[in-house]
């Protein structure tokens, strides 16, 4: 088959973390952005600058690239001497003088430091493990905290980056493979020299994705800057759209969510011009969340394309049949328009992709990659002579590859080397599909507003905890729309009012509430979410009402892959 009559494949790797600094004191109050820097978003450069003709699409959260900048500041700052390193975690692992044995702030260390996966980081090294092993006996028995040499921290805390680090970083960083091979009883200048390798990965983030656009090898696209649910933000009760029966929150509307939806893209696409020096052309809209009103706002703020769950076709497909009973068999594997909005929406395969996810993790690479493609080959193939068909594997950049085998280091680089030399797959990047003149989308009439998870906003709204999280964003809302327009603020505190807001309604907080998710986890982001609302009371110079200081939520489940990612459908498996 001729290269041009090759059927594309996208792969769209998204690369996001909520906001977790406390933007009154500097300090980080967990250290994900940084660790999933060093070890995947560095990795996913890294397998593309190794297969040249490999392509993707990588879509960046504004908010992450911002926190990864206070990072290099911050440490910049510390090795002048004029500031400390904000994340407690990273500075311990510098730090001349460590807590003493046994007291709170070591034994919160030491926890910090078991917070991997058990299996894929902290037994993959034997010195790891009985690190980890030494640590568990200590916490069952507190009266031998007293005898735990000072050693044990500082050789704990320097595992605990060891394993984090990129396998790519692994393999070729003489620093990282000495420090594997010493093994223990690291020195004050072994601690360092891991900080500068970590400083180094964290700098090379931005030119090295710029670095890729600019060979054509990857396009970059961004989502609303704190990775907000734009949906939700314009219109609480489009969640009723694909739920009918949905319990909504007390407020029936977010105050004045257009004009918020309008600052978090315009804000995002500020931060993604001064990151890449260009424009994006595609909108990853937070968790795939779009409604028709969501369109409309992209087509304003000049964005060519987007894209979402199969599940959001589905339902849209369905509500057209019901006034076209004639409409004829369509397919997820192409773009569409809805409406009159001009952006072209490509759909997740959602089956592809939760492979990947959920499945391929316990395969050996070769098998997982020979079965990913070769249902490929099978949707190439019945779609053969049918228009402006692609095949859309959308995931998180982060969150999959902890239960890999190193990282995912041998299926990325098996998935790329098949893929990019493949006799009838094509990879390829969604502006080069729009911009194709015969590649016209097919148009629908409506777009009932959904997200890639389940094509709804179960994920973000209707749960009690949810709701209420919502009704506390909503007031605050409302106490901040009278300060910010009566003239207390002047411009430098209205404009830290606006970013504190824009903290609060990113999507993550309302993700981790329930039930169903993991307790540890959830309390995390409920007090967070809890300290960013107050911190925004603090900026409005407005009391925070009782509401914000009372427990939201508390999980007690066990859901796959401990809740940090979900299938697109409520049954796994191809679609």
């Amino acid at each position: 088959m001729a290269s041009d009559t090759k059927t594309p494949v996208v792969l769209c790797w998204h690369m996001h973390q909520p906001s977790y600094q406390d933007m009154r004191t500097g300090q980080f109050l967990f250290p994900w952005v940084y660790l999933h820097t060093i070890k995947d978003y560095s990795d996913m450069a890294a397998h593309l600058e190794h297969e040249p003709e490999a392509k993707a699409v990588v879509n960046f959260a504004p908010i992450l690239l911002e926190q990864i900048e206070t990072y290099l500041v911050q440490i910049e700052r510390w090795r002048i001497g004029a500031g400390e390193i904000g994340d407690p975690l990273l500075a311990a692992l510098v730090a001349d003088e460590l807590p003493e044995t046994g007291t709170p702030a070591y034994l919160g260390l030491v926890e910090k430091c078991l917070r991997a996966n058990p299996d894929r980081i902290i037994s993959r090294y034997p010195t790891f493990a009985r690190l980890a092993e030494m640590a568990d006996i200590y916490r069952e028995k507190p009266e031998l905290q007293r005898y735990i040499s000072s050693r044990f921290l500082s050789d704990l805390l320097v595992w605990y980056h060891l394993g984090w680090m990129g396998e790519t970083i692994r393999q070729k960083n003489q620093c990282i493979q000495s420090l594997q091979e010493k093994s223990h009883n690291f020195t004050i200048d072994d601690r360092r020299a891991l900080l500068d390798v970590i400083f180094d990965v964290l700098s090379g983030i931005g030119p090295r994705y710029r670095h890729l656009a600019q060979k054509g090898q990857v396009e970059l696209s961004v989502s609303p800057y704190t990775h907000a649910m734009l949906p939700l933000l314009l219109d609480l009760q489009s969640g009723r759209e694909a739920m009918p029966d949905i319990a909504l929150p007390v407020h029936s509307h977010y105050p004045d969510g257009k004009e918020r939806a309008d600052w978090q893209l315009q804000q995002a696409k500020k931060v993604f011009r001064r990151f890449f020096g260009i424009e994006p052309a595609g909108c990853w809209a937070s968790e795939g969340g779009l409604s028709q009103t969501t369109l409309g706002l992209l087509d304003e703020h000049g964005f060519r394309w987007t894209a979402s769950g199969d599940s959001v076709l589905h339902n849209s497909l369905n509500l057209a049949r019901e006034a076209n009973p004639e409409l004829p068999d369509t397919s997820i594997h192409k773009p569409y328009t809805f409406g009159d909005s001009a952006a072209s929406v490509f759909f997740r395969d959602d089956g592809l992709s939760d492979l990947i996810g959920f499945t391929y993790a316990d395969w050996h690479a070769m098998d997982a990659v020979g079965d990913l493609v070769h249902h490929m080959e099978n949707i190439a193939r019945e779609g053969q002579g049918k228009s402006h068909q692609v095949i859309s594997v959308i995931m998180d950049g982060e969150n999959a590859w902890e239960y890999y085998p190193e990282n995912g280091f041998h299926f990325l680089d098996e998935l790329y080397r098949v893929l990019a030399h493949h006799p009838t797959l094509q990879l390829s990047t969604y502006s080069e599909l729009v911009a194709d003149p015969v590649a016209e989308p097919d148009r629908l009439p409506h777009l009932v507003a959904g997200s890639w998870i389940y094509g709804t906003f179960s994920t973000w709204i209707g749960d009690p905890d949810k709701n209420r999280a919502w009704d506390l964003l909503c007031e605050a809302k409302v106490h901040y729309d009278r300060v910010m327009y009566n003239g207390r603020l002047n411009s430098e505190q209205k404009e830290s009012a606006r970013q504190q807001l824009a903290i609060c309604e990113g999507s993550d907080w309302f993700w981790w509430f329930g039930d169903y998710n993991p307790a540890q986890i959830v309390g995390d982001f409920e007090r967070l979410y809890r300290r960013h609302l107050v911190n925004l009371y603090k900026q409005i110079d407005y009391p925070a009402p009782p509401s914000v200081f009372k427990q939201l939520s508390q999980g007690n489940g066990e859901p796959a892959r401990g809740g940090t990612m979900r299938p697109g459908h409520e049954a796994d498996g191809p679609v």
